[in-house]
């Protein structure tokens, strides 16, 4: 089975960074595979991406060898199989918030006698080897998403899942929880409360011998996270790079037509 880079940039002691897409676009999926990121992840919860549109995505990061992942919709054990079968190394699963719903999504991730997850892994087969089935549940990637009052309240408990590789902070709902809407969502958190609880998952992560991941918004705050001991930070959504890299060019296209000379010179 091919080896899944994250693990590999964890296992040479760095940090891994991973990218966002939420676009149904395999052209953009292979443009951001392209460009350096250990692992990519399709979001099937928030972005505009189905099914069979993920699979092309998956398709098109392939010559890369950027690790393909997905954030799926719900806990639901039907859509996270169907997404490793389609070839995915890693899965995110949105508000977990108990130890049981945690063992639900590891059980779904693992082969057994390590979990219940079912054999069929139509394109994970050819994408990821032959000997698929011995090498999956050492490969892929199971991390429950931190994001309510709740489920930070049963951290430790959730780390101790068996199967489970660790949680992945999505900070705007995790503020929107921790605050009871006090706070507006949003990544890169400055306050003080919430940059407390940020580094807390770290440390309870690390303490439990498990991986912890946080969304950023930007690299210096990425660099920051790392510093407080997270494996894993996400950076640069498809969406959000094109509508920068977009606006970046007009407003500079249009300043220098606004200046003395420059409109027609």
């Amino acid at each position: 089975m091919i080896p899944n880079p994250v693990r590999d940039r964890w296992a040479a002691g760095g940090a891994a960074v991973n990218g966002w897409l939420s676009m149904s676009c395999p052209f953009a999926a292979e443009v951001m595979a392209a460009q350096g990121f250990d692992s990519l992840t399709v979001d099937l919860q928030h972005g505009v991406i189905d099914y069979a549109g993920a699979v092309g995505m998956f398709q098109a990061m392939r010559a890369s060898g950027v690790a393909p992942m997905a954030r799926v919709p719900w806990l639901d054990p039907g859509i996270v199989m169907k997404m490793l079968d389609a070839g995915a190394l890693g899965v995110i699963c949105p508000m977990i918030d108990t130890p049981e719903q945690a063992a639900r999504l590891a059980e779904a991730v693992r082969y057994p006698p390590e979990g219940r997850r079912s054999f069929g892994p139509t394109r994970a087969a050819l994408s990821a080897g032959p000997d698929y089935f011995k090498g999956a549940n050492a490969a892929v990637l199971a991390f429950a998403m931190i994001e309510t009052a709740e489920g930070l309240a049963n951290l430790d408990a959730i780390l101790a899942t068996p199967g489970l590789d660790g949680v992945y902070v999505g900070p705007a709902d995790l503020t929107l929880g921790v605050t009871q809407g006090r706070l507006s969502p949003g990544f890169d958190r400055e306050e003080s409360e919430m940059v407390e609880v940020i580094q807390h998952i770290a440390q309870a992560a690390k303490a439990a011998g498990r991986r912890a991941a946080l969304h950023c918004g930007a690299p210096e705050y990425a660099a920051k996270a790392v510093g407080w001991g997270y494996d894993i930070v996400t950076m640069g959504t498809d969406a959000r790079l094109l509508a920068d890299a977009a606006a970046g060019t007009v407003a500079r296209t249009r300043g220098l037509l606004a200046a003395p000379g420059g409109e027609g010179g």
